[in-house]
């Protein structure tokens, strides 16, 4: 019985080798790179970090950013010493030299991945802060940015700033109406056909547009 299994499992070999031998070789990568695993698992703390504070900015964790760069850093150095010497090792075959190198590239894109989401959405978050707050920061707010983030914050406010004071002769505030009307339409008094005397207590400009194409419709 044993027998027939063993002659089993060969065929099965011979049918599927090239899965097998990568199968092999990842297993063999993962366990000479013990650090791999640990820093993939930093990496995706970084994003479960955010995914599980939606409505606030943790601190900024420096030390799993380190990690993950400096593994980036190792992974890439390990790439360029298999392209500059590919016989470096001649326990290992030129086939098993080329896929460590695909391993550690794809690895090295997924961290990079990784760590682009964790910025990228620290950055939106931090946008919508100045929305909320405005140009100051609260101390609890502020002590959970990094040097880096509460330069991004102060340029977004200056170039927000900048772009308030150059509409129209005294500016425009955006933060003044950041709620939608509660009417779509407003009341207009006829004076004459086509002509129309408007409450502008009542009305906000940009609907004025709107309410003439609406009414020379009917």
């Amino acid at each position: 019985m044993s027998f027939k299994c063993a002659s089993v499992i060969s065929v099965f070999r011979s049918m599927f080798s090239p899965f097998f031998l990568i199968y092999y070789q990842l297993i063999d990568f993962f366990q000479k790179m013990d650090a791999h695993e640990g820093v993939a698992d930093a990496a995706i703390r970084l994003v479960q970090e955010l995914k599980h504070n939606p409505n606030i900015i943790p601190p900024y964790d420096a030390t799993l950013m380190r990690q993950c760069i400096d593994t980036l850093n190792r992974l890439y150095d390990q790439n360029a010493r298999s392209l500059m010497d590919p016989t470096g090792d001649p326990t290992i075959s030129p086939e098993q030299i080329t896929t460590q190198r695909e391993q550690r590239t794809a690895a090295i894109i997924y961290i990079w991945r990784c760590t682009t989401a964790y910025i990228h959405e620290r950055a939106c978050r931090i946008r919508s802060l100045r929305w909320r707050f405005g140009g100051i920061l609260p101390i609890s707010i502020r002590n959970n940015l990094s040097e880096a983030e509460i330069e991004f914050f102060n340029s977004y406010s200056s170039a927000l700033a900048d772009f308030q004071s150059s509409l129209g002769e005294s500016g425009v505030n955006l933060m003044a109406n950041t709620e939608p009307p509660k009417h779509l339409f407003v009341q207009v008094f006829s004076e004459s056909p086509l002509k129309f005397r408007i409450d502008e207590n009542n009305l906000t400009r940009s609907f004025f547009p709107i309410l003439i194409a609406s009414t020379l419709s009917n």
